[in-house]
């Protein structure tokens, strides 16, 4: 049953995605952050289209911590559900991702609609200069940040050190810092075809100063979400401890 209501959420995704390219060229005139709004209308499709086809649900829990200013979401990254998630649980703000995904056939064109901050993460030096100038161009047109400072998805039940990259942003742009822990990652695996029915855990965080150096505003940041992550993790089935 589990393949066949994954099956049909691909579907869904397909026929959902190849319309909303060609409206993500038309858009492009738009202001941007209007443009973000008619985008996350896909992301608003998708979340639900999970939810109905494959049981998918979630639960935010500390809204009240969103701030009313513009800030930097570092987030937990265990899954591809939390990218479409979050533009419709935050103000409107930007990733910042590796350029490669703007090259993916039609996904890459709303992608790239949204006004990301792109990288080449072969090209370091060039990547935080760029970082930082479309960073302040960005706030300047009204949109937040998003890294997930662990820099890749990690799957449920395991950890590597996250990059202080977002941290030294945020100082250097003065906006504080909302972290993110979120165990989506035990029902939508990473690189899966399936998903699993259940219900995923968004918890936000009170907001950080951008204070300290990157590595201390860094370590505060993952201090924060791992103690989160122990409270709401082994909640769903593709968690470690759930398939022994």
């Amino acid at each position: 049953m589990i393949w066949i209501r994954s099956a049909l959420y691909w579907l869904g995704l397909i026929a959902i995605t190849l319309p909303y390219a060609i409206l993500c060229l038309l858009i492009l005139p738009l202001p941007p952050v209007l443009r973000f709004r008619i985008i996350s209308g896909w992301c608003w499709s998708q979340v639900q289209w999970v939810r109905i086809t494959c049981g998918v649900k979630y639960r935010v829990e500390g809204r009240e911590h969103i701030p009313a200013g513009p800030a930097m979401i570092l987030s937990k990254h265990q899954s591809a559900w939390e990218t479409m998630a979050l533009p419709i649980i935050f103000p409107p703000f930007v990733y910042v991702l590796k350029r490669e995904l703007f090259k993916i056939p039609f996904f890459g064109w709303g992608l790239k609609a949204s006004s990301p901050i792109g990288i080449d993460r072969s090209n370091r030096s060039e990547s935080q200069r760029l970082v930082m100038s479309q960073g302040r161009d960005r706030l300047a047109k009204g949109f937040w940040i998003c890294i997930f400072p662990e820099g890749t998805r990690v799957a449920a039940g395991k950890r590597i050190k996250y990059k202080h990259g977002g941290a030294r942003l945020a100082i250097a742009l003065g906006i504080p810092v909302v972290p993110v822990a979120l165990n989506a990652g035990e029902f939508w695996p990473r690189n899966s075809f399936l998903k699993y029915p259940g219900t995923i855990t968004v918890r936000i965080g009170p907001v950080i100063p951008p204070e300290g150096t990157p590595s201390e505003l860094g370590d505060k940041v993952e201090t924060w979400i791992e103690n989160e992550m122990e409270k709401i993790s082994g909640q769903g089935p593709c968690h470690p401890a759930n398939q022994r």
